[in-house]
């Protein structure tokens, strides 16, 4: 995750948001619409506490900018974020919608659902980074 500045797309998604603290990258392959990651964007860092306090609020003030968007354009009954690390540690903040007809009402995907999702159709996933893009701009 390192090597994720500067990228518009990561081999996982494409960004959305490219921010001071973080980039946040909409992910093709989701087991939900609307599911994207935020990832820290100087140098290595694992946990967020290991941030100076001004970095650390940066970077939550970007991932919940996307939140936001997301949250708008997706109409989710509900946001969940993960930050966890244990695999990949980077800081890096999953950004989950949650639904009414949700596959795990009242307790977290599971993380073989998250890692097995079909990727969206191009088109389907083209227009959503396009209409994400465009609603920060909006709020900018």
């Amino acid at each position: 995750m390192c090597a994720n500045q500067g990228l518009e797309e990561n081999g996982f998604g494409r960004r959305i948001l490219e921010g001071r603290y973080a980039d946040v990258f909409l992910q093709r392959r989701a087991p939900l619409p609307g599911y994207a990651v935020a990832i820290w964007k100087h140098g290595h860092v694992a946990e967020p506490m290991d941030l100076d306090p001004d970095a650390a609020n940066g970077y939550w003030a970007e991932l919940l900018t996307a939140a936001r968007v997301i949250r708008c354009h997706y109409e989710p009954a509900k946001l969940n974020f993960e930050t966890l690390g244990n695999t990949v540690p980077h800081l890096h903040t999953h950004i989950l919608p949650r639904y009414l007809d949700d596959p795990a009402p009242g307790r977290p995907l599971p993380w073989d659902m998250i890692s097995s999702a079909d990727a969206r159709p191009e088109s389907a996933f083209v227009a959503d980074v396009a209409a994400l893009r465009d609603l920060l701009r909006a709020n900018e």
